[in-house]
C-alpha cells in the first residue's frame, strides 16, 4: 500500500532518521541513501531502488512515480535534507541496488578520495562496458551525494561493490582473470596493449597512485603515452582513456 504523509517539523522522528543518512555510517547501517532532483529520482525508480519520494508540500509528482510512498515536507525540511546549495523540490529515499557481479571486464579502485572523480569513473565504466567496479576500503563512499550527482545516476546501472582489494585480487587470480596495474616502469604502452576478453584493471589514489603492495599482485602493467612535460593525468581522465582503449 502506498503511504502519503505530511511532515512539518524538523523534530519529527522520521525526519531525524533521514537526516542521519547524510553520514556514511548510517547509510551503511540502514543500506539506504538520499538523492537530489528529478533526474536521479527517475533513474532510481527505473532501477527499482526508489523507496519513497520526498517532495515540497505544493508539488505533485505522484503520477510520475506510481506505487512509491510520498513524503510531503516543508521547504525548511527539504533544505536540511538536501546536500545541494539550492535545495530541489523533489528528493528520493533509495535502497542500495542488489549486487550481481559480472565476471569479465572489471575495474578495481585503490583509495579514490575525491567524490567527483569516483562519480566520473563510474560514468565511464558504464559507457565502456565494465561489468563490475570494485572499490577498495578507504575510498570515498559510493553513496556520498557528490559521487551520486557526478555519476549522473549511473550508480544504478552498474554493479558496485566495496571490498578488501587484496582479497578480491586473490579471488580473481583463481578465476584466471588477468590483473593489470598502471605504471610506467616495466609497463606496456596502452597503444600496443593486447585486446582482452576479460581483465581486471586497477586505478589508484589521486596523489599516490596504486599502492606498491597492490602493484606487486599484478600480472602485467600498462601506461598511457603522453607528452614528456606532462607528468600525470587526473585519475578520472586516465581511467576514461584506458577503458575507452580497452573497449575498442
Amino acid at each position: 500500500m502506498v503511504m502519503k504523509m505530511v511532515y512539518t517539523s524538523l523534530e519529527n522522528a522520521k525526519i531525524k532518521e533521514l537526516r542521519k543518512l547524510k553520514q556514511r555510517k548510517y547509510r551503511e547501517k540502514q543500506k539506504q541513501f538520499l538523492i537530489d532532483g528529478k533526474h536521479l529520482v527517475q533513474e532510481a525508480y527505473n532501477a527499482g531502488c526508489l523507496d519513497a519520494i520526498i517532495v515540497l508540500e505544493d508539488m505533485n509528482y505522484d503520477s510520475l512515480f506510481p506505487n512509491v510512498d510520498v513524503m510531503k515536507v516543508t521547504s525548511e525540511i527539504m533544505k536540511v535534507l538536501s546536500d545541494v546549495e539550492t535545495s530541489p523540490n523533489i528528493m528520493g529515499l533509495c535502497h542500495k541496488p542488489e549486487l550481481s557481479t559480472g565476471k569479465n571486464k572489471l575495474l578495481l579502485l585503490d583509495g579514490i578520495q575525491d567524490p567527483g572523480n569516483l562519480g566520473t569513473i563510474i560514468r565511464s565504466a558504464v559507457a565502456f562496458h565494465i561489468d563490475t567496479v570494485y572499490i577498495g576500503k578507504g575510498s570515498v563512499d559510493v553513496y556520498n551525494p557528490k559521487v551520486i550527482r557526478s555519476s549522473q545516476g549511473m550508480i544504478f546501472k552498474i554493479n558496485l561493490q566495496t571490498v578488501v582489494l587484496e582479497d578480491k585480487i586473490e579471488e580473481l587470480k583463481r578465476m584466471n582473470i588477468p590483473i593489470i596495474g598502471t605504471k610506467v616502469t616495466n609497463g606496456k604502452s596502452l597503444k600496443s596493449f593486447p585486446k582482452l576478453d576479460k581483465f581486471a584493471i586497477i586505478m589508484g589514489n589521486e596523489g599516490n597512485g596504486v599502492r606498491s603492495e597492490i602493484l606487486e599482485l599484478c600480472d602485467e602493467y600498462l601506461y598511457i603515452d603522453m607528452k614528456e612535460n606532462c607528468e600525470s593525468l587526473n585519475v578520472a581522465v586516465a581511467t576514461s582513456i584506458i577503458l575507452y582503449e580497452l573497449d575498442k
